[in-house]
């Protein structure tokens, strides 16, 4: 039934006896109603708090705008929602190619959304609504939550608000700053009453802004335009602001003298994020009446991603990881929040009704597949740390790594009758596996999920991630030393004899990683060649706002030491570097590591 979904027409609106809407969510992505699509989620947050939602997905921005008015004005905000993925990211390749489809468009269409709809979509209601609210959310506004580097216009970009003209925006998993603004608004609060809400940024005058010593201050927008430095300098504290536990509020002024950049603010001001949620918060967001299935509008369309995780169920949240080319942790933090084993085996009995269902959960995952119920011995001590990754350089001595909950959960799914299996289909941090703990009940734990991963939960391709083989391409990455793949490799080849299985692993690898020179590409080739590999799961390295390997392409230097970095930048050197990856298709391409004149500045290298 239409009214099963969050209304998308006024038709819709009327089925459900509405005659005004309070929050309206214009989406850039079809309207999939499942807990993996940002729309979805904050509309079903909001409808369960008492408000009347409604969703415009992928709106036609040309012409008379006639979706952008069909619904007319809600009461308290526009909310923006530019997709699940980086508008630019999702449109094209590193090489600035236009990819072959837009996964979250039905029939993988390319027409159905502008470039930056953040920025487009908030231009137009902002034409149209002059005194709504506009508020931000999703990974495109979260990451350009302050000055950034765009690799598509190759430019120094100020805080999205700047460019698009929006009010507000709410950053991470949006649905705490979110409901907190609808119940400030509907109490008849302005905006600026509501400026304390964590998770949040802003426009402030200087005048508005009261610095506190607990406040950092950055480099202005301006001085980063014209000193990189200062961006280096600023990246580090937005990255470990975004990983603390209580972490510091930000505030980045747009000119260094009041030449205006903008004529109407003087500062960006970013609220610290909530504390991570709980499980019974993370409960309540994924135990919402999804259907689970795309609007009905799409009928006998194809909707890639969709297709793509159908049949899978996202165990938590958050990644300490901390890989540097990597957004997750800027957008989810490094704290995980799990759901309860309950709350997952609702879903996959939700999933298991689904029609077309066969039997086979696609991932069991998250994240990080294995990170499920880890966290630090000692919360005091996280509680006041603020290094972006609790595996590198290496794994935190404070840190459980014990795998006994997701094996239960596991155990529990692969019992349901309908399940005939199950997969994991996230990825595996093989360093969690093979870390050795002080705790002996850890170790075992890791043992039997490397054993059950290998020979219950792969679908004859097992894919891992080293990334690199050079260990200082590796350091600069924030991935373990290669010499753990071989360590991985070697139990996954003996499990596989020991149960008569012929399974593969698949590892992953980038080319034109910051730190990476062509004699670190040709030792990949090299040694990829010697283990039997005709790579297939090869990238090339694309800058992405908010991460540290886009800090060290766009500034030249390692945010933290600030010492010069290496990266390949040009086609050609981008190019030369991924050709290392094909030596088996063209009989010209460099595969070993004397073929190449590029060294590493001596004295340059560092540990990995």
């Amino acid at each position: 039934m239409l009214t099963d979904f969050l209304p998308t027409t006024k038709k819709e609106c009327e089925l459900r006896g509405w005659t005004e809407l309070d929050v309206i969510l214009f989406s850039g992505d079809a309207y999939v109603d499942h807990p993996s699509f940002g729309a979805a989620v904050i509309g079903r947050t909001l409808e369960a708090a008492g408000y009347r939602v409604a969703i415009v997905p992928q709106p036609d921005w040309h012409g008379d705008y006639r979706d952008f008015k069909k619904l007319g004005s809600p009461r308290l905000f526009f909310g923006i929602s530019p997709g699940a993925m980086d508008s630019m990211v999702n449109k094209y390749t590193a090489n600035r190619r236009l990819r072959s489809e837009d996964a979250y468009s039905p029939d993988g269409r390319h027409d159905c959304r502008p470039e930056y709809p953040s920025i487009v979509y908030t231009k137009i209601l902002k034409e149209l609504f002059p005194d709504v609210p506009v508020i931000l959310g999703g990974i495109e506004a979260s990451l350009r939550r302050v000055t950034h580097y765009d690799y598509w216009s190759d430019t120094l970009r100020p805080c999205i608000l700047v460019e698009s003209g929006a009010d507000l925006i709410t950053y991470g998993m949006g649905e705490k700053p979110t409901l907190a603004l609808a119940r400030g608004l509907a109490e008849g609060k302005t905006l600026k009453e509501l400026r304390h809400i964590p998770q949040t940024v802003y426009l402030a005058h200087r005048d508005e802004v009261t610095i506190t010593p607990d406040d950092i201050v950055l480099h202005s927008h301006e001085e980063c335009l014209h000193n990189k430095r200062a961006q280096a300098e600023n990246f580090r504290h937005v990255e470990e602001e975004s990983n603390k536990y209580h972490a510091q509020r930000l505030v980045q002024p747009l000119t260094s003298n009041r030449s205006p950049l903008t004529s109407n603010h003087d500062a960006v001001v970013i609220n610290p994020p909530y504390p991570p949620m709980t499980t019974e918060e993370i409960d309540a967001s994924f135990d919402l009446p999804y259907q689970r299935v795309p609007h009905p509008k799409y009928k006998g369309k194809r909707i890639p991603a969709y297709e793509m995780i159908k049949f899978s169920v996202n165990l938590h949240r958050g990644c300490f990881g901390g890989c540097a080319f990597c957004t997750i942790s800027a957008h989810q933090g490094k704290f995980i929040a799990c759901r309860s084993k309950e709350s997952i085996l609702r879903e996959v009995r939700e999933v298991v009704k689904l029609p077309d269902f066969k039997g086979y959960l696609s991932d069991l995952g998250g994240p990080s597949a294995n990170m499920y119920g880890m966290h630090g011995r000692n919360m005091k001590a996280c509680e006041a740390c603020k290094k972006p990754s609790c595996l590198h350089p290496q794994v935190c001595p404070n840190l459980v790594t014990d795998h006994s909950a997701l094996l239960d959960i596991y155990h529990a799914v692969d019992a349901m009758p309908e399940i005939k299996k199950s997969f994991i289909g996230s990825g595996v941090r093989y360093d969690l596996l093979l870390h050795h703990s002080k705790d002996e009940k850890s170790n075992e734990a890791a043992r039997q999920y490397t054993r059950e991963l290998i020979t219950r939960h792969v679908s004859g391709r097992l894919k891992v991630a080293p990334e690199h083989t050079s260990d200082t391409v590796l350091h600069y990455m924030r991935k373990p030393s290669f010499r753990l793949f071989y360590d991985f490799k070697r139990i996954f080849d003996r499990i596989n004899q020991e149960e008569g299985l012929r399974q593969q692993l698949i590892p992953y690898f980038i080319s034109s990683h910051p730190g990476c020179r062509n004699q670190d590409m040709a030792q990949l080739a090299d040694l990829t060649k010697k283990m039997g590999y005709k790579l297939e799961q090869v990238q090339d390295f694309t800058p992405t706002p908010m991460t540290t390997a886009t800090e060290m392409y766009y500034t030249g230097l390692d945010p933290y030491t600030l010492e010069p970095v290496f990266t390949a930048k040009t086609q050609k050197e981008k190019l030369a570097q991924r050709q290392y990856f094909f030596w088996y298709k063209d009989k010209d391409a460099p595969n070993t590591p004397h073929h190449h004149k590029d060294k590493h500045p001596k004295g340059k290298k560092k540990k990995g």
